[in-house]
């Protein structure tokens, strides 16, 4: 590489020794080994090019680019930060900006390798601000306001996670894919997006462990604990010593105390028992704290005060999270992130009518009709409840109903559900309508379709339901996801071009092009430009060719031997005495 890279650059972009680079993470198992650049000679991405396909060539360049950039020097070069006041009619103003200029580009030369004009590339890096001096009165040409509005830190998401454990010394790479995994199973996040959202239940558990385990969840202790376990596994301690003293302190699990001997051939070392006090242990400090956990106060979240001065919380239940506010209750939507419950919108939720609402009585029955709301939402419901008695009729909202639309007409509508449409005139069979939990659907006898729209329930005919029966029966398929951002119109396809979340990752798309967002591409900054780019780069490559898969070879059946019968012989039947 430094051969080549003097060839390429000159003398002066060779260091005066080769570099190396120590890992990132202290004491890594890596999750897999390292691309490693290998022989004398490194071919330059274009002459490779015509070797083979696009994918592969890119894949190349970016090695060879990064290989050679990291055997070059530093790039060098001067920022400046320019803060101009002035003092208008309403006060003093500040404006400030910044330039920098690249004096020698070192590694960077590397990265604009294979550009038409890479003075030009390199120039696009730069900002020149002019000559000005300390105290030196500018005169401005044209003011213009911008708006700037800050925002709050992005969510992790699996990535940015990882990232910051790498950052604090926690875990390791090859248990980061486990580690996720774990919160998202045990739902102490949820994904919205790519984005990881904290639960209500995530923050009831490290309100638990900050009150009463506070070192527990303390990243020096964790990142302590995972030097002492890597100790263990280079064998320089030895397991269950160390176990022992985590679990049961320094008296050991009968109480007698003793030094253990964790060090390799019987030494004792001394070992920090991974930050568990040494003379507590675990065991004991969990059952000396039983006692003292308050588990309401634990999983009580304040929100603020009604209008009326009573507290507003969130509790964390065994069904799930719900608001309170005195004596009045009613459960958080599913899905809700913990930023989106504001006073105001917790005070919408505990005002919406949570009881049965009398919507009047049945003109054929003359039985109360009520709209309630259960565990699963809202429905209607013919009549009460008496003990000893049949379970009144009940009927679920439709999927675009809301309860406060619900009247006493539409409620009778639901009630007339499930509806004989009529009966097949070909065997005389009933079709019914009826509205299910995937929505509204016909059936007949182990046959069933679903209808387009709620409507058709009360509207189909016996002819339509007969013609709906007669297709053949789609498989269903879950809703497609919301796009994660909207990119305008892409200028080939003319198509709304829509970043998406895939079983593959990130992709955008015209409805007919798909193309995945490559390593350096940020979702939440991505713009239309690269959006475009990335589009036409997979039309050019063309559709994906798989590899046919060569059709096993049946295996030749062995015919069975049929095995002979043996003839059983008849037993020889005794000759019957003559009679004398």
């Amino acid at each position: 590489a430094r051969k080549q890279i003097q060839e390429l650059y000159g003398k002066e972009y060779v260091p005066n020794a080769p570099r190396t680079y120590a890992k990132k993470v202290k004491n890594a198992q890596e999750a897999h080994e390292a691309i490693r650049p290998a022989g004398d000679s490194f071919r330059k991405p274009e002459s490779v090019a015509a070797d083979v396909g696009l994918d592969e060539a890119r894949l190349y360049e970016m090695i060879w680019k990064r290989t050679i950039a990291s055997q070059m020097e530093d790039a060098k070069g001067q920022r400046v930060s320019v803060r101009i006041r002035a003092t208008t009619s309403f006060g003093e103003a500040e404006f400030s900006t910044s330039g920098n200029t690249i004096s020698f580009p070192g590694f960077l030369r590397a990265y604009v390798e294979g550009s038409d004009d890479p003075a030009a590339e390199l120039g696009d890096k730069e900002k020149y601000l002019p000559q000005l001096e300390e105290g030196q009165a500018p005169k401005g040409k044209a003011f213009e306001a911008q708006s700037h509005e800050t925002q709050p830190p992005a969510r992790f998401t699996e990535a940015s996670l990882v990232r910051r454990l790498e950052e604090l010394g926690v875990g390791r790479p090859s248990t980061y894919a486990s580690t996720v995994s774990t919160i998202l199973d045990r739902g102490y996040v949820w994904k919205k997006g790519t984005a990881l959202v904290p639960s209500f239940k995530a923050f009831a558990v490290i309100s638990l462990l900050e009150q009463h385990f506070g070192h527990l969840v303390d990243y020096a202790f964790t990142a302590k604990m995972e030097d002492e376990l890597d100790e263990i596994a280079s064998g320089q301690q030895n397991a269950t010593p160390w176990l022992s003293r985590f679990y049961f302190g320094s008296g050991g699990p009968d109480g007698k105390g003793g030094a253990a001997a964790d060090g390799p051939n019987g030494k004792t070392t001394n070992g920090s028992n991974g930050g568990i006090h040494t003379d507590i242990g675990l065991h004991a400090m969990v059952s000396d704290h039983l006692d003292k956990i308050d588990a309401r106060a634990i999983n009580t979240l304040p929100v603020g005060k009604s209008d009326d001065g009573e507290e507003i919380c969130i509790r964390v239940g065994r069904y799930g999270p719900y608001l309170q506010c005195g004596e009045a209750t009613v459960s958080i939507p599913e899905n809700t992130a913990p930023d989106e419950m504001t006073l105001d919108k917790a005070k919408e939720l505990l005002s919406a009518p949570t009881g049965d609402v009398s919507l009047g009585d049945d003109p054929e029955t003359g039985l109360p009709v009520y709209l309630k709301q259960g565990r699963y939402g809202a429905y209607v419901q013919l009549g009460d409840m008496e003990e000893g008695e049949e379970k009144p009729k009940t009927s679920s909202l439709l999927k675009d109903q809301k309860p406060e639309d619900i009247t006493f007409e539409g409620a009778l509508k639901l009630l007339s559900l499930p509806r004989v449409v009529g009966k097949d005139p070909s065997d005389g069979e009933e079709i019914i309508a009826n509205n299910g939990r995937y929505g509204a659907y016909i059936t007949k006898g182990t046959e069933n379709r679903s209808l387009e729209r709620d409507e058709q329930l009360f509207t189909v005919t016996v002819e339509e339901a007969l013609a709906i029966l007669a297709k053949p029966k789609e498989r269903r398929r879950r809703a497609a996801a919301p796009p994660l951002k909207e990119l305008g119109n892409d200028p080939v396809s003319g198509q709304p071009i829509t970043l998406r979340h895939g079983r593959f990752g990130n992709y955008v798309t015209d409805g007919e092009t798909n193309a995945s967002l490559r390593a350096q591409d940020d979702p939440d900054s991505i713009t239309p430009e690269r959006a475009h780019e990335l589009l036409q780069l997979r039309r050019e490559a063309g559709p994906s060719t798989k590899k046919k898969k060569a059709p096993k070879k049946k295996a030749a059946k062995k015919k069975a031997t049929k095995k002979k019968a043996s003839k059983k012989k008849a037993p020889k039947k005794k000759a019957a005495p003559k009679k004398a």
